[in-house]
């Protein structure tokens, strides 16, 4: 089980929710590919209204509904470790934002098997 606790790094990846790697969600490839690299854990939340460099909104909205909506993927973990990931997410990103953030690990605590069940 991973430990995590004090400073650490959060690295944002804001994207399209249409955006693909090889036929697949792009968020799913850079979840799995952030798991594969033994970080702490990534998160993928979907906006309900945003634009981006390209200065389209995408909404939610019932009579403007977009297929596209925004997505931000959020991993956290210490510093080392989120920058040997960088590489990886520039071979990925290829229209986005990627932003680090400098913050602290309050609580970072995992499902014990007995809980998990």
């Amino acid at each position: 089980m991973t430990r995590l606790t004090g400073r650490a790094l959060r690295v944002t990846i804001f994207i399209g929710e249409n955006d693909v790697w090889q036929r697949k969600p792009l968020y799913t490839e850079i979840v799995h590919r952030a798991h594969k690299a033994g970080l702490a854990g990534a998160s993928v939340f979907r906006g309900i209204e945003g634009f981006g460099a390209s200065s389209l909104i995408h909404t939610s909205r019932l009579l403007s509904l977009s297929e596209d909506l925004p997505v931000a993927v959020v991993i956290v973990d210490d510093e080392e470790r989120v920058r040997a990931f960088l590489p990886q997410l520039d071979e990925l990103v290829g229209e986005g934002l990627v932003i680090l953030d400098d913050c602290e690990v309050i609580r970072y605590v995992g499902r014990t098997e007995e809980r998990a069940t």
